[in-house]
C-alpha cells in the first residue's frame, strides 16, 4: 500500500491550485507551442519544436506527481491553540 503524504489543510490547497494551473493554462499553452512549432516545417532541425516538447514533458511529469501526492494526501487539521511541544503544522521560531 502506498504511504501516506501528511499536509496542512494550507499545504494541499497550494498543490491543488498549482495542479489546476498546470491542467488549464500550462498544458494548453504547451499544446498551442507545439502546434506552433510543427507549422515551421522540418521537425529534425526545429529547435523551437524541440524546446516546447521539453517543457511539456517537464509539465506533465509534475502533473503526475501532483495527481500520486494528492491522491496519497492525507490532510492533518491544526486547531491553532499553542501547543506544549513540536509537532506536524506547529510553526516554531528560533531566537
Amino acid at each position: 500500500m502506498a504511504e501516506k503524504v501528511l499536509m496542512t489543510p494550507r499545504g494541499h490547497a497550494m498543490l491543488v491550485e498549482e495542479l489546476k494551473r498546470l491542467e488549464r493554462v500550462e498544458r494548453p499553452r504547451m499544446v498551442d507551442a507545439i502546434r506552433v512549432a510543427r507549422e515551421h516545417g522540418d521537425l529534425s532541425e526545429n529547435a523551437e519544436y524541440d524546446a516546447a516538447k521539453h517543457e511539456q514533458g517537464h509539465i506533465e511529469s509534475r502533473i503526475r506527481i501532483l495527481q500520486d501526492k494528492l491522491a496519497r494526501a492525507q490532510v492533518v487539521e491544526t486547531d491553532g491553540t499553542p501547543p506544549d511541544r513540536v509537532r506536524f503544522g506547529t510553526t516554531v521560531v528560533l531566537e
